[in-house]
């Protein structure tokens, strides 16, 4: 099978965002701005979120960034996208055919709640061009789905792949997440397993992560019994899962190319590489984020990223209040090192900025001894162990030198 990536030479098309912070139920787990609101409140939001996008050229002209109409990915996330009404869809679609140039063979996916897709909710996905379509089961298990506060059941995740396949969407991604209340490694292995048989070609494997601003956090800390809070599996259990989950699906044939993201040869999301490589996306909505390439590059400013409100009520009403930095092309050199960490393939070290390498080379040394990042050749990244404790690896290259942000 031909491989769906694009070659590293290939021309960066821009990549689109577009957040949609609505949901049916609030997970117990969940701190994301999104939440269950009216459909009146989603109707003013969409309204709000088409004009950002007719007014996305003046803001990126003014940041000092390159406005580019050719896009080749949009990727709909929240939240839930498919639980705004037909015509508000539509409408998001239509703000991006007149604003944007999407290309043929562009990548367009849409996260969903499995049980949302109604048939006028699948058929304007599908006259809006979408191709690719994330399911959010994450498991296979009803009583974990409903520990933690999702409406559907399993059976539903899979009616939804049959459905979307007889509909010619076959790109379809799944995500389980590692940690949940109730698991064990039994039940772990049910959703693996039906994972693997559903013959999905791309999944996404998240251990749990319990803001403690949410409301599962908050009962875990106060050591309570709510929301299921005295069946979280321990972090011990929980990484043993992930591992198991990397290698059951490399038997399946889905194999680990991302810390968190896993898919059949081709089939890997070409949208999130984009955040992973640097290249360019423009995100619309709350808390969306963007980063562009400067309109006239030099070592103090090679790019500007920014990002939108998480606040509703600002973002209904308007508001311009948003957060913006100019990265320099050191920092430019040291953000490709991190987040090429994040794949499996890790960097090149031969093309590496060298400046980059050696600002970091006693935390590379230090790491590599700790074995949690390895050399094979020419390239740089992280073993095993060092996926599963990554945010503590990227941890000592942010803190060498952050990006700082100011309000625009």
């Amino acid at each position: 099978m031909k491989s769906r990536l694009l070659p590293e030479s290939s021309r960066m098309f821009l990549g689109i965002y577009i957040s949609v912070p609505f949901c049916r139920s609030k997970c117990s787990f969940c701190n994301f701005a999104s939440g269950v609101f009216s459909r009146e409140k989603m109707n003013g939001y969409v309204q709000q979120l088409s004009k950002e996008m007719r007014q996305a050229e003046a803001l990126v002209t003014t940041l000092g960034a390159i406005f580019d109409r050719k896009v080749d990915s949009i990727y709909f996330g929240g939240g839930t996208p498919t639980t705004l009404a037909p015509d508000q869809l539509r409408e998001i679609f239509r703000t991006i055919q007149s604003e944007f140039e999407v290309q043929p063979s562009a990548e367009i996916t849409v996260e969903c709640a499995p049980g949302t897709l109604s048939p006028e909710i699948l058929d304007t996905l599908l006259h809006g061009g979408t191709n690719r379509v994330s399911l959010g089961t994450q498991s296979f298990v009803d009583e974990e789905i409903r520990s933690v506060g999702r409406l559907h059941n399993a059976q539903q995740t899979l009616d939804d792949v049959a459905r979307l396949r007889e509909a010619g969407i076959g790109n379809i991604n799944l995500d389980l997440i590692a940690g949940l209340p109730h698991q064990t490694r039994q039940s772990w292995r049910i959703s693996l397993e039906r994972l693997a048989e559903s013959g999905v070609p791309h999944a996404s494997v998240y251990l749990l992560e319990v803001d403690e601003d949410s409301r599962l956090g908050r009962e875990l800390i106060a050591g309570g019994e709510r929301y299921h809070a005295h069946h979280v599996p321990n972090s011990d259990l929980a990484a043993d899962l992930y591992v198991e989950a990397t290698e059951f699906l490399a038997s399946a044939g889905i194999i680990q190319y991302e810390i968190s993201n896993f898919a059949r040869p081709g089939w890997e999301s070409r949208h999130n590489l984009k955040y992973w490589t640097r290249q360019p996306y423009l995100g619309f909505g709350l808390d969306a984020h963007s980063m562009l390439q400067a309109a006239r590059p030099r070592a103090d400013f090679e790019c500007v990223r920014f990002g939108n409100t998480d606040d509703l009520s600002e973002y209904m009403a308007g508001s311009s209040r948003r957060e913006a930095a100019n990265v320099s092309t050191q920092q430019s050199n040291e953000e490709s090192l991190f987040l090429g960490l994040r794949l499996n393939r890790g960097v090149d070290a031969t093309t590496m900025n060298r400046t980059a390498l050696s600002n970091f080379e006693s935390e590379i040394h230090e790491l590599a001894a700790l074995g949690l990042l390895e050399h094979e050749g020419n390239c740089l990244r992280l073993t095993a162990r060092g996926r599963l404790l990554s945010n503590e690896v990227f941890e000592r290259f942010i803190a060498t030198d952050g990006v700082a942000l100011h309000s625009i």
